[in-house]
């Protein structure tokens, strides 16, 4: 990344630059900004030692702090979307139905009525929160199993839905 920011940065300091003596202090900061991102401690520096070169350089620090920011705004703005696969309806068995209801739904919805159900009737082992008591309808779930874990709970719970 570092690479593709130098011309940009480099092409921006031949503009800003008129003076020889103000542009090896330029070519330092460019490279330093491209580098690291140190830039208000990088002018300081120049600027303590050639101040003729203090505008030269704030033009150019700015330049490239501006593309900087336009490219994280573009990154923002690019929303991660949802993979289908878990927003697609899945029939529900008999024996879960009894928890979430016989309406088809995304996996995820169903995760979260059993999660629902299992606040609703207080399931959740009071010691280690991880473990879930099973009632005699989760039991059904899971396969006959009194004590399962969270993580245990929906690997147990996806072989119910088709």
């Amino acid at each position: 990344m570092a690479t593709a920011k130098k011309p940009a940065a480099k092409k921006a300091a031949k503009k800003a630059v008129k003076k020889p003596a103000a542009k090896k202090a330029v070519k330092k900061v460019v490279k330093k900004v491209a580098a690291k991102k140190a830039v208000k401690k990088v002018v300081k520096k120049v600027a303590a030692k050639k101040p003729a070169a203090k505008k030269a350089v704030k033009k150019v620090v700015k330049k490239v702090a501006a593309k900087k920011v336009a490219k994280k705004a573009t990154k923002a703005k690019s929303t991660r979307k949802p993979n289908a696969a878990f927003m697609k309806p899945l029939n529900v068995s008999a024996v879960l139905a009894a928890v979430v209801g016989a309406n088809p739904l995304p996996r995820t919805e169903v995760t979260k009525k059993v999660w629902d159900y299992i606040k609703k009737h207080k399931l959740q082992d009071s010691v280690n929160r991880r473990n879930i008591n099973a009632d005699d309808k989760l039991k059904a779930v899971f396969g006959g199993k009194k004590t399962v874990s969270m993580f245990e709970m929906t690997k147990l719970i996806s072989a119910h839905l088709k």
